[in-house]
């Protein structure tokens, strides 16, 4: 037992959960306040950042951190754990919550704040660093459930018809989901005796082939392909997502399937190896039909918040193609999508928002006239709908030819090509939106030129804060693609922690295993 006192450092472990924790409740303390409810939720997040690139700096220094809640041992104990993996997705879900918290200061009115869109953020935010950063299976559950009680919340704020039909099937579909989680995790409990991530990897490589673990296995997959809107229990995302206020959209787009995702990847790769070996030929038909349907989906949407909707299905069969390869290069690859994918669909919705709000519509036939209206607003689309169709030298370049290239290694070319094809139509896809939105003089019927440009308006100071942190994002999308290096070097220690949790399961037992 250690007895010594822990390392100021290591309470980093925890503490995005606390400042989530304690930003939530104040601001629902304070929520009649609503004039200094942006205020706080900024700064809440902002702190959030801070910690979580402590935390990355502290990882990638010294590996793997634990920390086991009271005097409770491991296995016994609920364990926070935290590896490069985690930590990295956790940095860039804090960075676009604080973005989203910013832009939402116009794009929530007083009435949403007051029915409690800051807090709802914070309790989402707490429920996404909790699943990043736990280590036990079961409490991974847990923060699903925060996350989604505040996604729940998040989806109806505004009280339309709309929303609340596109709640139910989100909620509907999420709580089978939550279900089959449950369920498998019930089973992996009687079968093991342990809910410890750490010590379910040693149990299962000790004598997982002796263990009935495959319905097990088969059950998290569903769960998870469910979760993270995969081919064929996609379908209500298109029809849910489009639906609450923008800043919403772009934060469930960016972040809750990549939790889904994340989930998957820790549970199938690290956990349970060899029934993902078992089910990888499954897994690459949903990979290949989920990146199809996706990008053929978008083809069709007019539309605009569907048809991104669309693009987050095809971006999800991408990295569920690593997971189907199980290699380094696709494992890696697909944690380099996910944080590109969290990055620009994020900035997607962020920028569509805008031109919604230019055009006072969402759909193809009504946007037009932008170029001429907001040039830098046309350069913003154009970088990211590069970076999403997986062009250079933006950051979906690169994830891209690193599964590629493990596809090709693992003599997986219909896996190839379908990543190959599906960058195309995602171009086709966001190409109808510049050409509609963009390089069209005007809406549908109406006459090219000057005199048709868009009616709407943004005053200088709503200009700087919904511009400046779609600009942050940006940079970030910039960044990635033309200095890689260190992204990738991060995702490939992550993909080799995931596939030989040594030094995971040393973070947790030391050396008494």
């Amino acid at each position: 037992m250690a007895t010594a006192p822990v390392a100021v450092g290591d309470w980093l472990v925890i503490a995005p959960i606390i400042i989530t924790a304690m930003g939530g409740a104040l601001c629902l303390m304070l929520r009649k306040r609503i004039n200094i409810q942006p205020s706080l939720g900024i700064l809440f997040l902002a702190l959030l950042v801070i910690c979580d690139i402590a935390l990355l700096v502290r990882v990638v220094q010294n590996g793997p951190i634990t920390m086991v809640m009271g005097r409770w041992l491991p296995p016994f104990g609920i364990a926070f754990s935290v590896d490069i993996v985690g930590a990295m997705l956790a940095l860039v879900a804090a960075i676009v919550a604080l973005v989203a918290a910013i832009y939402a200061v116009f794009d929530i009115d007083e009435t949403r704040r007051r029915y409690g869109f800051y807090p709802f953020l914070m309790l989402l935010m707490t429920g996404v660093s909790g699943a990043f950063l736990t280590g036990d299976i079961f409490n991974l559950y847990v923060w699903f459930e925060v996350l989604l009680i505040a996604s729940f919340g998040l989806i109806i704020i505004g009280s339309k018809v709309e929303q609340f039909d596109g709640a139910v099937r989100y909620t509907f579909l999420n709580l089978i989901a939550t279900t089959l989680f449950l369920i498998a995790t019930g089973y992996l409990y009687g079968v093991l005796g342990t809910l410890n991530m750490a010590d379910i990897a040693m149990k299962v490589r000790a004598g997982g082939a002796a263990l009935p673990l495959g319905t097990i296995a088969a059950l998290y997959l569903l769960a998870f392909a469910m979760k993270a809107a995969a081919f064929p229990v996609n379908f209500w995302l298109p029809a849910s997502y489009h639906t609450p206020n923008i800043v919403v959209s772009a934060v469930f787009g960016g972040l809750l399937t990549k939790v889904g995702v994340y989930a998957l990847i820790r549970t199938m790769v690290m956990l349970m190896p060899d029934h993902r070996v078992a089910m990888s030929d499954i897994i690459v038909w949903l990979a290949l039909l989920t990146m199809l349907t996706g990008a053929l989906g978008a083809l069709a949407q007019s539309d605009v918040r569907r048809l991104l909707g669309y693009l987050v299905i095809s971006g999800i069969g991408s990295m569920l193609a690593g997971v189907a390869l199980g290699t380094v290069p696709g494992i890696a690859g697909a944690v380099f999508y996910a944080v590109h994918s969290i990055i620009v669909i994020t900035a997607l919705y962020l920028v569509v928002g805008i031109m919604g709000r230019l055009c006072n519509a969402f759909d193809l036939p009504g946007l037009g006239g932008l170029y001429g209206k907001d040039p830098l607003l046309a350069a913003m689309f154009l970088i990211l709908a590069l970076a999403v169709a997986g062009l250079p030298p933006f950051s979906g370049f690169w994830p891209k030819v690193i599964l590629v290239e493990a596809a090709f290694q693992e003599d997986q070319f219909w896996l190839a090509a379908g990543i190959l094809v599906t960058g195309f139509l995602t171009t086709m896809a966001v190409g109808r939106i510049w050409l509609h939105g963009f390089w069209r003089g005007g809406p549908q019927g109406t006459p090219d030129g000057a005199q048709n440009l868009p009616a709407g308006r943004l005053e200088n100071r709503q200009r700087t804060v919904l511009y400046l942190p779609v600009m942050v994002l940006i940079v970030l999308v910039i960044v990635l693609g033309i200095w890689p290096d260190p992204m990738i070097k991060a995702a490939s220690l992550g993909a080799e922690g995931m596939i030989n949790p040594a030094a995971y399961i040393q973070s947790v037992f030391g050396s008494v295993q």
